[in-house]
């Protein structure tokens, strides 16, 4: 006999000898035991896949809840979601895509909300490469300098922008590779295809240091803030594990994960 098929004998023999204060206990009791954890498909934007990584094994742990993810970029994603791409959250790379959803009747009302505050950074795997001004992008000891996709990723923007701030978009033009997201656009740079690019600090950096090569972090005021919101998608608003996972990234244990990837909250 099941133990659901158990729970119902016992509940059938005490409600011949009690109340049915106790016949409701039981019974609550009874859909307790039943509540299964859910899962979560969630859309994460590549420049957070590390952090986000973490806190999905931390969520788990906590919640029970499972969230899988996918990494990519944002615009990708857009396109994606708009032709049914069956994502219940989605973690942006700017708070201008999770808006336009929202915008589309899209998501789920009120769920959007700020997560991490990107920050831009030219990057070398080779040490003592990048000098902390950023004087290297002056001189012709580099022959490619990739960046992510402009009109995909939010950080391909905000590079053209920074090139644009110091006057050297034009020079530099013939030497940009562009990877479709700052995924790629880390590896070209990882794999030596280019000896330097713009990618997020978050891929370079962990528990409060630059892991490896050299870097220099791109003044804000050179790029417009890199806000990235996160928003339940009308595929998760019934979704308890996606309302789990929102309220977990409010978290002081994710925040404190974000954090350490060198974001800003």
């Amino acid at each position: 006999m099941s133990f659901k098929a158990c729970w119902l004998c016992l509940v059938f023999l005490v409600a011949r000898k009690t109340d049915i204060k106790i016949l409701g206990c039981l019974l609550f009791a009874l859909g307790s035991s039943t509540v299964q954890a859910e899962e979560v498909s969630v859309a994460v934007a590549a420049n957070f896949a590390a952090p986000m990584q973490k806190i999905a094994v931390l969520f788990a742990q906590e919640t029970g809840h499972k969230a899988t993810l996918s990494m990519g970029s944002t615009g990708k994603f857009y396109a994606q979601i708009r032709n049914g791409a069956p994502f219940h959250v989605l973690l942006s790379g700017d708070e201008e895509t999770p808006l336009r959803l929202e915008k589309e009747n899209a998501t789920a009302p009120k769920t959007r909300f700020t997560y991490a505050v990107g920050k831009l950074v030219l990057w070398s795997k080779q040490a003592g490469f990048v000098d902390a001004q950023g004087d290297v992008l002056r001189n012709s000891n580099f022959s490619h300098l990739a960046i992510a996709d402009p009109k995909l990723a939010p950080y391909g923007a905000a590079a053209i922008e920074t090139l644009q701030a110091l006057g050297l978009l034009t020079k530099l033009q013939p030497r940009l590779v562009q990877g479709e997201s700052i995924g790629q656009t880390y590896q070209f740079v990882a794999s030596g295809n280019a000896q330097l690019g713009f990618v997020a600090l978050s891929q370079v950096m962990s528990n409060d240091r630059i892991t490896e090569g050299s870097a220099w972090l791109v003044p804000p005021h050179l790029y417009q803030a890199l806000r990235q919101d996160a928003v339940i998608l009308k595929n998760g608003k019934d979704n308890q594990a996606a309302t789990a996972l929102m309220a977990y990234l409010k978290s002081e244990k994710a925040r404190a994960v974000i954090r350490s990837f060198g974001y800003g909250l």
